[in-house]
């Protein structure tokens, strides 16, 4: 675990490590924040918005989140800039300030993660389901090896952010530190998905 100053970008989004998330950047607050981190080969802090629907209080977002390094960008279509930015370690927030500019910064301490997990047998439906969504959304993930489908930690977050999800349910799988814990909830929700048998 250590301690870092980094810059945040509250989103309506929940990010996990080794996810990818594109983002269109059009304040300058955050433009600005794009071009430190990347002088600095620095991270910035994705965490979750948590009272969106409420117009009569200031948007709060969620302790728990995980930093996101900037791996690629481009001009969009309507002229704004796009990254392209990968999900590293989670973190909690300590505290948090305002910048001048507007840019919310905290001191987060970052949560090692175990490393690779073998994944138990009884969970291999799950890995069979990831196998699937990397047939099709591979380019989205570039760095993807198929050992990883044995992974359970690197399973568990890949699933989590692939289902359709309630992003309140994601979060909830994001802190939990246990893979196999998170892989068990995963499980349980999964038959929430699957097409109901024709009789």
């Amino acid at each position: 675990m250590t301690h870092t100053d980094i810059p945040l970008f509250p989103l309506h989004t929940v990010l996990f490590p080794d996810g990818y998330l594109n983002l269109r950047i059009f304040e300058q607050r955050y433009i600005d924040m794009v071009r430190e981190c990347s002088l600095k080969a620095s991270c910035f802090g994705v965490c979750l918005i948590n009272n969106p629907e409420d117009p009569n209080r200031p948007a709060n977002h969620m302790r728990v989140g995980t930093t996101a390094e900037i791996c690629d960008f481009s001009t969009l279509e309507d002229g704004l800039l796009g990254i392209s930015a990968h999900g590293r370690q989670k973190f909690i927030i300590q505290n948090t300030r305002m910048r001048d500019n507007g840019l919310l910064m905290a001191e987060v301490q970052t949560l090692d993660e175990p490393g690779p997990v073998d994944l138990p047998d009884e969970f291999s439906v799950l890995s069979m389901i990831v196998g699937r969504f990397m047939e099709q959304l591979g380019n989205n993930y570039p760095s993807f090896q198929p050992q990883y489908l044995q992974d359970a930690n690197w399973v568990a977050f890949r699933l989590a952010e692939l289902l359709p999800l309630a992003n309140d349910e994601k979060q909830v799988l994001l802190q939990i530190g246990d893979p196999l814990e998170r892989l068990q909830i995963l499980l349980e929700v999964l038959p929430r998905f699957q097409e109901p048998a024709d009789t």
